[in-house]
């Protein structure tokens, strides 16, 4: 490394943020730039370290430890500790198609493997991805890059969010002709919609990309559902091969007493239409305002975290996050060791929020919800909750149990569902007669991707189950690459 001390002699530091009580107000990103002199200094902390777990991407106790797309981290900090942007840029771009993407809503698996984490606090790689990207746009070094020559193949992507878009880019880039399409009325799936604009500008982040990968040859049609606006059986009969990237949007819903109430509404629903409303500058028919309202958000994970940041500016009376898992130790436990991600306690920026707008952590620990209560309306008015011990009930399976006398009443005019997804929808599934494994998921195998039709193809989490943006664009990239060896016999794509 170009300076092999610097992990020594530096402590990690991060950009600024905007003030969380002055942020709500608005819809912008947060994250403040942070000066070149100091990226560089960050750059020089990553350790000589021999083996770089940051970019093995590897499942350890289910979940991601490094990079699941292998990012040449080692490679691009020294590049920027030394000052050579354009090669850092171009070290990025070799695993990773969107860096801006994940730079702004990767929890960084590659931070919690960091060798230097053992004992200390790791290198700000995130950090330095994030201005790695941002710097390439805007020294003007990411321009449309077309093939050069074109195969005459013609292949059909279902699903423009993170998986199919890594897809479409390296097919494209192969040479063959791709097609996404898309059922919303604007592509990027879940990053269009499911992430919420001040964590992921829509305009100028989401859309640029977009625009870009038009320029360089790929067509994107939307308003159009397979199944529904184009048969399936059509879809594959008039492409050469076909990838379904159609994510895991299935969302767990919550059967208990009260549940067909009105205000009680799945996450995903409510995020998509703030997000719509807001790049239509007009409230759309399907857009839930929280304001004046005490808002219940029952999930702990990122989607109940933007639902926190989103309710709170929309100027909201109070929100509480319901969490049926315990709080999360401060440090590592032992039961959880480098280099697996660290499950531990942190404020993510809507805590963050909520903190300075009403003084505490929304978060409420070990606690489930037993039943909605409605007013005269029938509308949602009251949550009722207990708390829950993790233990074996009478069958000895392991569980949350009741406990007894912990009962309370939480006022709620607006609940909001964000306890995960269970799979793919199935219609489509079910129109093309395609395999499922045991969770309701396109039977595919890992580096394979091939379904149980020819010629078409599997990715992301509508194979694996809901996971990560990093994981959805390391499966469209490969599965992109083993669709081009079923068209040409062969495939140079990495």
């Amino acid at each position: 490394m170009g300076k092999p001390t610097g992990f020594m002699e530096f402590v990690r530091e991060v950009p600024a943020d905007h003030l969380p009580g002055d942020r709500v107000g608005n819809w912008d990103e947060f994250h403040l730039p942070m000066a070149e002199d100091k990226l560089r200094t960050q750059g020089s902390r990553c350790m000589d370290c021999g083996t770089p777990f940051c970019h093995t991407g590897t499942l350890i106790s289910n979940m991601a430890s490094g990079c699941p797309i292998n990012n040449l981290i080692p490679e691009w900090n020294d590049l920027v500790y030394r000052g050579h942007w354009q090669e850092a840029l171009d070290r990025l771009h070799k695993t990773n198609n969107f860096p801006e993407f994940t730079g702004r809503v990767c929890p960084a698996p590659c931070e919690g493997s960091c060798v230097l984490g053992i004992n200390a606090p790791p290198v700000t790689i995130k950090t330095l991805e994030h201005a790695i990207i941002d710097k390439g746009w805007e020294e003007g070094w990411i321009t449309p890059q077309p093939p050069s020559q074109r195969t005459g193949k013609t292949v059909a992507i279902v699903g423009s969010g993170p998986a199919g878009l890594s897809a479409a880019a390296q097919l494209n880039q192969a040479g063959h002709l791709v097609t996404v399409f898309e059922r919303a009325d604007r592509p990027g799936g879940l990053l269009m919609y499911g992430i919420p604009n001040m964590k992921l500008e829509k305009e100028s982040v989401v859309l640029r990309r977009l625009e870009l990968l038009e320029k360089e040859g790929v067509r994107f049609v939307c308003n159009t559902e397979i199944g529904k606006d184009m048969a399936a059986e059509d879809l594959v009969n008039n492409f050469d091969a076909v990838v379904l990237c159609t994510g895991s949007t299935t969302p767990r819903d919550l059967p208990i007493p009260g549940r067909e109430l009105a205000g009680i509404h799945f996450a995903m629903e409510f995020l998509t239409e703030n997000t719509r409303s807001l790049l239509d500058k007009t409230p759309t028919p399907g857009y839930v305002s929280a304001e004046g309202l005490d808002v219940v958000i029952i999930g702990g994970g990122d989607t109940g975290t933007d639902c926190v940041g989103t309710s709170i500016r929309h100027g909201c009376t109070s929100v509480t996050q319901l969490e049926i898992m315990g709080r999360p130790p401060l440090e590592r436990a032992a039961n959880n060791p480098w280099p697996e991600y660290p499950k531990v306690y942190r404020l993510d920026y809507g805590q963050e929020e909520a903190v300075a707008k009403f003084g505490n952590d929304p978060r409420t620990y070990t606690t489930t919800a037993t039943h909605f209560e409605g007013d005269d309306g029938d509308r949602v008015k009251a949550i009722h909750t207990v708390e829950v011990r993790w233990e074996k009930d009478a069958n000895g399976r392991f569980g949350p149990q009741p406990v007894a006398g912990t009962e309370k009443v939480v006022p709620a005019q607006l609940v909001l569902l964000a306890m995960g997804f269970l799979g793919p929808e199935q219609p489509l599934l079910d129109a093309m007669g395609l395999e499922r494994d045991g969770r309701s998921n396109i039977k595919a195998e890992y580096h394979q991707y091939t379904t149980s039709l020819p010629g078409v193809f599997a990715a992301g989490d509508c194979r694996r189950g809901q996971s990560l943006v990093v994981w959805a664009i390391n499966e469209g990239r490969e599965a992109a690459r083993e669709c081009d060896r079923y068209l040409m016999g062969h495939s140079d794509l990495p």
